[in-house]
Formats: structure tokens, sequence, C-alpha cells
């Protein structure tokens, strides 16, 4: 499975001198893969110990309501599902420079549009997050259901993994449960 690695640097700035991350998992867990990025936020809190300043947040469908936690935090992480023509399960990390310069916009999951509208609703307030990175994954199948597919399945823990490194690389230590 292709698994594109990070480039994100280690810290980031502050606007009153301690980051803040908000961890957001996206999704509608009665729609089977669809519910990955929720799956990964209760794995997190399952099996981790956060500082105070890093905040998860099952966001589910939320959309605008998404607002006052983009414009409170320094660093948001986004896990969510992305559509792709990889094959299902594969991992695709979009940082802020693909993000900002809206090359992925068009092959981004409805969830994901709507999040980078509530970006710039935010941009607009100057209010915007530092820093916007996103921890995707291509499902294999979007339809009713409670389950994720094997291939997801398989890639909460890696998922999980990924986003303890990048909080730990901002600074922050992420304890096991």
């Amino acid at each position: 499975m292709k698994v594109e690695q990070s480039t994100a640097p280690a810290g980031v700035p502050s606007r009153d001198g301690e980051t803040k991350i908000a961890v957001l998992g996206i999704g509608n867990l009665l729609m089977g893969d669809e519910g990955f990025g929720v799956h990964v936020i209760r794995h997190l809190e399952e099996n981790y110990r956060f500082p105070d300043q890093v905040l998860l947040h099952d966001v589910g469908t939320a959309g605008i309501y998404l607002g006052p936690v983009l414009e409170e935090a320094d660093l948001v992480l986004v896990i969510d599902v992305i559509s792709s023509d990889n094959p299902p399960g594969t991992l695709e990390f979009l940082d802020q420079e693909m993000i900002s310069g809206r090359i992925v916009q068009s092959a981004m999951s409805p969830h994901q549009l709507g999040i980078l509208e509530i970006i710039d609703i935010c941009r607009l307030r100057g209010r915007e997050p530092e820093r916007v990175e996103f921890f995707c994954v291509v499902p294999r199948r979007i339809e009713l259901g409670l389950d994720l597919t094997p291939e997801l399945q398989r890639q909460v823990p890696v998922v999980s993994d990924r986003i303890v490194q990048r909080i730990r690389e901002a600074g922050y230590p992420v304890t096991h449960a």
C-alpha cells in the first residue's frame, strides 16, 4: 500500500505562546468507511493520553459548527476519507501548501470541502489556524453499514500512530493509556 510521507515542520507558531492542537475525526459512522475519522478518534481516546493543549474532536459531519474549533487552534489535524484513484486503504497526507493552493479541492470528500470553506471563513475573520494537515485514507465502501472494511480497519492504528508522532513533533508528550 502506498503511504505518502509527511514533510510537516516540527513546531507550529502559536498566537498566544502555547500551541493548541485540534485533532478532528470526520465522517458518518452509519456509512461504513465514511466513518473512518471517527473510528481513529475513538482509537486515540482509548489508547493514548494527551496534554490539555491537545483536543480530540469526534466531529462527525459537523460542517459549519467547526468554526469555533478551527479559530481556537494553531495546528489542526484532520482525519477523513478521500476520493482518489489509489487503491482502498491507501494513506494520503495533504499539507498546508496543497490545501492553500487548492490543488486537491476537487479530489477531496464532501466533508473536506466543507472544512476548506470553513477555513476560508475563519481566514476572512482573521482567525484561521496557523497550519492544517489532512491524514486521509481511500475508502472501499461508502454505503449503509456500521463497520469499516478490512483495508480501513488495518489503517486505524497506522493513522493513529502518525497523529501521535505529529503531536510529539509539535513538542507535546503523548503517553499510552
